[in-house]
């Protein structure tokens, strides 16, 4: 019988190597598509007034007469709402505890507070990007107006209604938005008909494109009201946005120059440290969304995402 050679076990071994470590992984966190589409203003004091023109009611009329005639000048002016809408920015907020021992302890590799607020602003951000679709108040969805929004002609996304969309924000649109189920639907509604959409990249990533239009992906559309549909089916809405104030399309509102600012609209801000030597911060996120005429946004709504096709 052979001798069995002692040797240092991996156990024992392992008590002397140093692991590799990741940071926190949190599968939650998305790319956050529509805040980087949108175009965003900062405010001075968290309020956005939306002045508009009575339109309908003192059109200005163009005269096109021979150079040897004298037509007499329209004599008329432009009147604006005298009551325009106020869009008040929301504050999303949240306070995290750090016990100092902790934080004093065991900050190394990782920071342990820079981590814990790390995720806090990821959470707080996920939750803008909801708002900005859902909120009662200022959400895109809720504001579009009736004559924007039209329903599907079989039910499911298909190319037919992505053109009827155009027509409804012809003026320079910027961008679709779906959640990645529709997106899929709507691809293989475009395989069957033989009109697979192109790609285009934008910030470094891939997007099927529609007319030249990206489809722009996000789980804030809810399909049967979740982020993650439960099964195949289900309904949801897709958006078409312009946006830019220059464009008269949909912007982003924030608050400028806030305290403790660590990015646009969020703050950052150490509050003490109590008794038991508990550090808090408070993180806050201001946010608002304004539609700046009617037409720069159009909505497809009860859309089935759960078609699918036998290629066989």
């Amino acid at each position: 019988m052979a001798d069995v050679k002692n040797a240092l076990g991996r156990q024992a071994a392992f008590q002397l190597a140093n692991v590799t470590k990741t940071a926190p992984q949190f599968e939650a966190i998305t790319p956050r598509w529509l805040t980087r589409f949108l175009e965003w203003k900062g405010l001075e004091t968290g309020v956005f007034r939306l002045n508009r023109v009575k339109e309908g009611e003192t059109p200005l009329d163009v005269l096109c007469s021979k150079p040897d005639s004298r037509p007499d000048i329209p004599s008329l002016f432009v009147d604006y709402q005298e009551k325009p809408r106020e869009y008040f920015l929301s504050s999303i907020s949240v306070v995290i505890n750090v016990d100092t021992r902790v934080s004093d302890l065991y900050s190394s590799p990782y920071d342990q507070i820079g981590e814990q607020v790390r995720l806090a602003v990821e959470s707080l951000k996920e939750r803008q990007e909801s708002q900005l679709l859902n909120n009662d108040d200022y959400g895109l969805l809720k504001n579009a107006v009736q004559r924007q929004r039209i329903q599907s002609r079989s039910g499911f996304p298909t190319p037919d209604d992505f053109d009827e969309l155009i027509s409804k924000v012809w003026k320079e649109p910027s961008f679709f938005l779906a959640h990645p189920r529709t997106i899929a639907a709507f691809g293989r509604e475009c395989t069957r008909r033989g009109v697979p959409p192109p790609t285009a990249q934008l910030f470094g990533s891939q997007f099927l494109t529609w007319r030249g239009i990206p489809i722009v992906p996000t789980n804030k559309l809810f399909v049967d009201g979740r982020k993650e549909p439960q099964s195949l089916a289900g309904k949801t809405s897709v958006l078409l946005v312009r946006s830019g104030e220059g464009k008269q399309g949909v912007i982003g509102l924030h608050q400028a120059n806030l305290p403790g600012e660590k990015s646009r609209g969020l703050s950052v801000r150490f509050m003490g440290i109590d008794g038991a030597g508990i550090a808090s911060y408070l993180l806050s996120v201001y946010c608002s969304a304004a539609i700046l005429v009617d037409d720069a946004i159009a909505v497809l709504e009860d859309v089935d995402v759960g078609n699918y096709y036998d290629y066989a």
